[in-house]
């Protein structure tokens, strides 16, 4: 049997993330070919994609779509977490070899990150954690930083072995998204979701429930004072919260109930829309 991976262990996780595109075909091979991961489900308009057992993206194809601009709250991006650094070396290494086009790549003391966006400017972000006694804290706190990322030393963690897609383990690390008002999302992820405060700047905010470096992120690099995404436009439609178990599920729910907020219960699920626009779906996990 195989052992939970850490994210699990979490009272809450990130779920499935569900991106609005309009050329489907286009988006779905950037995440086949150059994310690696595998079909798990479609229809004529709605693609699911995902790594072993777990569906990761749902890209629904919507051709006349409104186009959001840069500056929309929003999605900054999805980030995508492998199970170890031995994979991101393999998968910085397929990258090299198919000449993709990356944004940037980071070591953040948490984590080790390599940024790029897929063909509509949905952001990406492809990374693996460094073990928790390793990460880097302020007080009560975690001090993220943004150093320069050791490429080649990476890609030696990778050894020779090839790339041959987004292995069993691979999850939603985490979601970033652009926002209006950090503080405004941060009240509302705190107060509605019962999420942790793990690192704040004055224009970012980073949220974890149970301790991981963060969930959620949201910030204003982008999109100061922008208002709630339009629910038709193109970019990032919502994703989901899972519960580790009933105890979990439950927790949140009261904290959703607490807060006032509206939501509304369909089958199993509990749906929200935060203050940036993004659907937010509560399920057991």
């Amino acid at each position: 049997m195989s052992l939970p991976l850490a994210q699990d262990l979490t009272p809450l996780r990130i779920g499935t993330v569900s991106l609005v595109v309009r050329d489907l075909p286009r988006v779905a091979a950037f995440y086949r070919e150059v994310i690696g991961l595998a079909e798990t489900a479609s229809d004529t308009h709605v693609l699911h994609l995902g790594a072993g057992s777990r569906t990761l993206l749902e890209l629904i194809g919507r051709p006349d779509a409104p186009v959001a601009g840069p500056r929309a709250a929003g999605l900054f991006h999805t980030a995508i977490l492998l199970p170890d650094r031995a994979s991101l070396g393999r998968w910085l290494r397929h990258a090299a070899a198919s000449r993709t086009s990356l944004q940037g790549a980071s070591d953040h003391g948490v984590s080790e990150a390599i940024y790029l966006a897929d063909p509509e400017g949905n952001g990406v972000e492809v990374y693996a954690d460094r073990p928790r006694r390793e990460w880097p804290r302020s007080g009560d706190g975690l001090r993220m930083v943004t150093d320069p990322l050791d490429a080649d030393a990476l890609l030696a963690a990778g050894g020779e072995a090839t790339f041959d897609g987004a292995p069993d383990g691979t999850t939603i690390g985490h979601v970033h998204l652009q926002t209006g008002a950090v503080e405004a999302s941060q009240r509302y992820y705190t107060e509605t979701l019962g999420l942790d405060v793990m690192q704040l700047v004055p224009s970012a905010t980073f949220l974890s429930s149970g301790g991981y470096h963060h969930h959620v992120a949201a910030n204003i690099w982008n999109s100061r004072g922008a208002p709630p995404r339009d629910p038709e436009a193109t970019g990032l439609k919502g994703f989901e919260f899972l519960a580790r178990d009933e105890a979990a599920f439950e927790a949140a729910e009261t904290a959703i109930l607490a807060s006032g907020v509206t939501a509304a219960r369909q089958g199993e699920a509990i749906h929200l829309v935060d203050p940036a626009g993004v659907g937010i779906a509560l399920r057991r996990g």
